[in-house]
């Protein structure tokens, strides 16, 4: 994880739809960019910014996998499992905490 949380950080990625639909999409099964692009009715390119985002803040793991093929291809797998704000002394604290278990 390369950000570091803060409020405004995280409102700003929890604002945008298609993170939130990606995060939930992930949370049930692994998913390649293709599929994502296809279960949220956005582009390829979008569904990458979306996933860039999460994962510099640690949202998302990608996993490189290999076809029968020999072809290489990611698929994007949630690491939230809850996110909780507090309202205290004028500002917010957030507790962001991660999946210990992923599914292989």
């Amino acid at each position: 994880m390369t950000g570091e949380w803060d409020a405004e950080t995280l409102f700003d990625v929890f604002e945008r739809e298609t993170a939130r639909k990606i995060l939930a999409l992930t949370s049930v099964e692994p998913m390649a960019a293709q599929e994502l692009a296809e279960r949220t009715d956005e582009s390829e390119p979008t569904i990458y910014r979306r996933l860039d985002a999460l994962e510099e803040y640690g949202l998302v793991e990608e996993r490189t996998h290999m076809d029968a093929d020999g072809n290489h291809y990611s698929e994007y797998e949630t690491n939230l499992e809850a996110v909780c704000f507090r309202l205290e002394d004028g500002g917010f604290t957030i507790d962001v905490t991660y999946r210990t278990e992923l599914v292989d």
